[in-house]
Order: C-alpha cells, then structure tokens, then sequence
C-alpha cells in the first residue's frame, strides 16, 4: 500500500497540487439489541474505500471511491487523483481566499487502541447471551414492563498518508453498552436507563457492570412512579457526571469549534456565541471551571492518535480558571490565530472531506467530595440522567431534562423528584458554577452519533466530568 499512495501523491503533485493527503480507511461495526430477555436486532456491517484530498492554486478538492475487490486501490487511485486535482482546480476560480495550512511533522508511525478482548473475535453466543441476561436482571420488579440492553461495537482501521512524508496507521476499537428499564403504575411511566462507551475492547463492557447494576436502575425506575414533581423556580442545582458529560458536549464542545465560530459550519443547532474578538479575553465561566479537549484520555471515545490531517493527538486548554482560551481547529483555521491545529480533524469514514470535530472535551476535576458539595447546599436540587435536550443555534439557550433528580435541604437528600429540568444561559450556568467534585468522581463517558456537517457525518467523542454545583438556576417543568 505505501508504493501505491506514493504514486498517487506523486500524481498530485504532477498535475499541480501544491498540497495532497490520502486517507484509506475499513470499518467494522455491529450492534446488537436485546428486549424483554429476547434478541431483538442484529446488525453488522463493514465497508472499505479511500479519499484523496489536494490544494491547488489555494484552493480545496476532494474525491473518494469505494474499494470493492482486491486491487481496487491500485486501479482506482489514478482516477481519483485526477477527479481531485479537477475539482480544486474548478473550485480555485471563485475562492475568495487561498488556504494556507499551519505546518506539521512528518510521521511515519502505527497505533492500535489498547484492547485486552476483540469483541469482533468473540463468539457471538456469549455477547447474546450477556445482553439477554441483563435485561432479565432488570425485569426484577413487577412494576417493570420493558427492559433493554443493546452493544455497540466499532473498529476503524485507517492509514494517512501525505505530500509532506506522513505515513500512519491506525487502528481504532470502540466498545459500548447501554441498558434501561421503563417502569409503568399510578397512571406514570418513568424510564431509568445507564450508557457509556469507550475506546477499548470487550473488557470495557464488562467492567461497567450493567448486569450487577440492574437492580438500582430498576428500583429507581419504580420509585419514580411515586416521586414528586420537581420544585419550579430558581434553585441551586447540582449536576450529576453524566448529565454532565450532556452538558459540556452541547454548551462547550460545539461553540468552541472554529468552524462554527467563523460561520462555515451552521447545521444541528450551528454557529457560536464564542466569536473570535472574544478569545483570551471573554469570561465564559467562573474560577472554578476548568475544561480542556483532550484526545489522549486513555479508554476516552475521542481518543486517537492522529487526526486525518496527521496532526497528532494532544491536550488543549479551551477554558483556563474561567477565560475563554481555545478553539478546536485545524491546520488551515488555526493560522488565523497564529497558532498550530490541535488535531481535531476527523471524518467520518472515506466518502467524507474531514471536519472540525470535538474529541474528549472535559471538566477538570474540583477538589470537594460529593458529600460535601450536598452538605454545603442549604436548599437545591441534585439530578442526573439523560433524558432530553434543547439548545438554540448560537448554543447561548438550552434546556435539559433529566431522568432522576433528588431534593436537597439543609445539607440533606430529603425526597426524589421527578420531571426533572433545567434552562439557562450557557456563560450564567458555567459563571454560576462554585464546586467541582475530585478525581475521584471524574469518569469519561462516551457520547456516541454526534451529528455535524452538510451531508451529515458521524462522530464519537468522550466529556470526562464529576459532579458540579451551580447556584442560581431555573429548575423544573411550568404548567
């Protein structure tokens, strides 16, 4: 493969690209989901193709084609290189502004996601089985009408290769699980549900103990059936990891990607309030909040090694104490800043020209325990749970809602809630913010299917978090 890329790059460069990249990419993916002890879907699918990305005379082309047969790359990348080169050319004629890309190293290297178990090697019987059985598990109540345990599985194996000497390959695997019990009396339904993924093997599957975890999701569901109805009014409130992970993907990871920032980007609830003027001056939060974009976060599902740009993966620090430090960028947004990108371009498989995407943006971990942060709360609301979510297209607006939620007073957990909610401005939530749980609540959870981009890709990304308090908030459902 390295010869045949060689060639096509050289091609690239002959009929006048100033710059080239090409990106071959195979996935593998299967998903599974049980209900009420049966199998009720198994999916599994796979495909396998290349891209080719160039400059010339400033501007951007792209083609892509499938690999359908042995042989395929060698026959097919003369053709893709030209249809590229063509294309850039064509697109040079009305560029407004000739793209100038921030430099980087040249790589040659591999990786492979740690994994202790291939969930692809495994036999599909024991997968089956182990989803069947939790949603036994959680059937445990008589109250419970409709269990579910569903895996999803994902191994990505890619190699870049570039005009400036970059070869890398990779090889990525990602395996989660989520599970969920609806629970149905006194004319209520009320859902308790648990989700994570990461980049790992099987072991991480196994280690989240869903199955031992089905007796709380399950009484949890059922309580709720008798719970009241959250205050409403403005509160104190008390965010749970989970929730969260929610809450930093939509108020933080998507305004601070540049692409958003700077207009290019405006599907799925698009722009930014986080305008460039805004950058190491704004206040986006309080002291306490500390949030950084991390795609080295060992078992994170943003976490790789190099991006498709071959930029490698690293730590940036998008909010410091409170200030609004970083974007997420690339090699040709980055330069406005004078800055190199922070590897944080990815696509979504071959067919696809690569964009700005979040990788593990997280919350750094305070140094106050949970249990103090709810004695230190005279009158608040703890939830928890992901349930639904609205955000405005600038990302300044949103509500949430949340499957469980606890009422604090004085310092003390005194009844459960439900029709738990919440909506805020995103910089008086984050400038509310006034406790942050230890390293010893933080856990990276995995947000699967982040949607972005015209036609529509797909990315994984992780929000590692712990819980958090926030004063003054408004809380609850209005009739």
């Amino acid at each position: 493969m390295r010869d045949i890329l060689s060639k096509g790059l050289d091609l690239a460069t002959k009929l006048g690209a100033s710059y080239a990249d090409i990106r071959v990419t195979k996935r593998e993916t299967e998903q599974i989901t049980a209900k009420n002890g049966h199998i009720e879907n198994l999916t599994r699918g796979g495909d396998e193709g290349f891209g080719v990305r160039v400059l010339k005379n400033g501007a951007w082309g792209f083609a892509a084609t499938p690999i359908l047969r042995e042989g395929d790359l060698e026959r097919k990348i003369e053709a893709v290189v030209q249809k590229a080169v063509a294309i850039a050319q064509a697109a040079s004629r009305v560029n407004r502004r000739p793209v100038e890309l921030a430099p980087v190293e040249s790589v040659r290297t591999t990786y492979k996601t740690p994994a202790k178990i291939d969930p692809f090697a495994m036999p599909l019987e024991r997968k089956l089985q182990d989803l069947t059985e939790i949603t036994k598990a959680l059937a445990c109540l008589p109250e419970i009408r409709v269990t579910t345990a569903s895996l999803r599985l994902f191994k990505e194996q890619k190699t870049f290769a570039s005009t400036e000497g970059s070869h890398i390959e990779q090889s990525i695997l990602q395996s989660g699980i989520a599970a969920s019990a609806l629970a149905t009396g006194k004319g209520r339904a009320e859902r308790r549900s648990f989700a994570d993924h990461g980049t790992g093997g099987y072991e991480l599957v196994e280690n989240m103990k869903v199955r031992e975890q089905a007796p709380r999701i399950a009484g949890e569901a059922v309580a709720l059936l008798s719970a009241d109805n959250c205050p409403v009014g403005e509160n104190t409130l008390i965010l749970g990891g989970h929730q969260m992970a929610l809450q930093l993907h939509e108020s933080t990871g998507h305004p601070t990607e540049l692409d958003r920032a700077l207009g290019s980007e405006a599907t799925f609830a698009g722009t930014s309030f986080l305008l460039p003027e805004m950058l190491n001056k704004y206040r986006y939060g309080s002291e306490v909040v500390n949030i950084d974009m991390d795609a080295t976060i060992p078992g994170g599902l943003g976490t790789f090694a190099y991006d498709d740009e071959g930029v490698p993966a690293q730590c940036t620090p998008l909010i410091e104490a409170g200030i609004f430090r970083n974007y997420t960028t690339s090699r040709e947004t980055a330069p406005q800043f004078g800055q190199t990108s922070n590897g944080a371009m990815l696509a979504d498989g071959w067919s696809n020209f690569p964009l700005i995407r979040m990788t593990n943006v997280s919350l750094c971990p305070g140094d106050w325990t949970l249990e103090e942060i709810i004695k230190d709360t005279k009158r608040g609301v703890l939830m928890d749970g992901q349930k639904s979510w609205s955000l405005d297209d600038k990302r300044v607006n949103f509500h949430f809602g949340c499957e469980i939620g606890w009422e604090i007073e004085n310092g003390e957990i005194t009844r459960l809630l439900r029709n738990n909610a919440y909506t805020d401005l995103t910089p008086h939530f984050w400038n509310s913010c006034d406790a942050v749980a230890s390293k010893e609540y933080w856990h990276c959870w995995g947000l699967p299917s982040c949607a972005k981009g015209e036609p529509v890709q797909i990315a994984n990304v992780g929000h590692g978090a712990a819980p958090a308090r926030f004063r003054g908030i408004r809380i609850g459902v209005e009739a």
